[in-house]
């Protein structure tokens, strides 16, 4: 009897620790998919900004057709990259976009005219502000993919991941030089001089959520 009662024991016990662990690990998988919801977001609008901002430009340096078609085409490789919803596979084509934008941010700050158009200088500050949530998420994310990950190699939740479809996910990294789109500052301006470059983001990763983060969006991975 005394070991049947035993018995009965380390089942519940046993039961208990799998319950805490799959409900820990859905904890961390939606804190995961809720972070990359707001980069989502953010990459559609940066996504948006790009027409405009090349149009404007081009009315100001037509002839710089080479730059144009780069930064399209290498917007339209993020917006197919981001159907896919994967990280891995987002990430170096925004990578390519920021160094496309890089390229057009050089060409605007030959044409300092540009700074009494009150659209392009709109569309700077919106283009600066969009950057900086990416960045947020982006670190927010990946703070989130960390835990996950690390929650799924760690007993005994390594025990439940594979039979409950829990899988790792890819972190959302960005190239050293490409953690900013270029300044643009426009030479031997007066007073109202513009630079407009989406500014980079310092410190370590956050621990909590950005401003503005949602629960909706696709999930990442898994």
């Amino acid at each position: 009897m005394v070991v049947l009662i035993v018995v009965i024991v380390i089942v519940v016990l046993l039961a208990l620790g799998l319950w805490a662990a799959y409900n820990g690990l859905v904890k961390k998988r939606n804190r995961t998919q809720e972070a990359w919801s707001e980069i989502d977001v953010e990459l559609k609008r940066r996504h948006d900004l790009i027409p405009n901002l090349v149009s404007t430009v081009q009315g100001y340096a037509a002839h710089e057709k080479g730059t144009f078609e780069a930064v399209t085409q290498a917007r339209a490789n993020a917006v197919s990259a981001g159907a896919t919803g994967d990280p891995g596979q987002i990430a170096p084509a925004e990578n390519a976009l920021s160094g496309a934008l890089r390229s057009l941010f050089a060409v605007a700050e030959n044409y300092p005219q540009l700074r009494a158009v009150e659209s392009f200088l709109q569309l700077q500050e919106t283009l600066t502000a969009t950057e900086d949530k990416i960045e947020y998420a982006r670190r927010y994310y990946n703070t989130s993919a960390r835990d996950y990950n690390i929650a799924l190699q760690t007993f005994p939740r390594n025990l439940i991941a594979g039979p409950f479809g829990f899988k790792a996910v890819a972190f959302f990294s960005t190239d050293e030089d490409d953690r900013a789109v270029p300044q643009v500052s426009f030479s031997g301006s007066g007073p109202g001089a513009v630079s407009a470059a989406p500014s980079p983001a310092a410190g370590p990763p956050s621990e909590g959520p950005p401003p503005g983060t949602g629960d909706q969006g696709p999930p990442p991975a898994g």
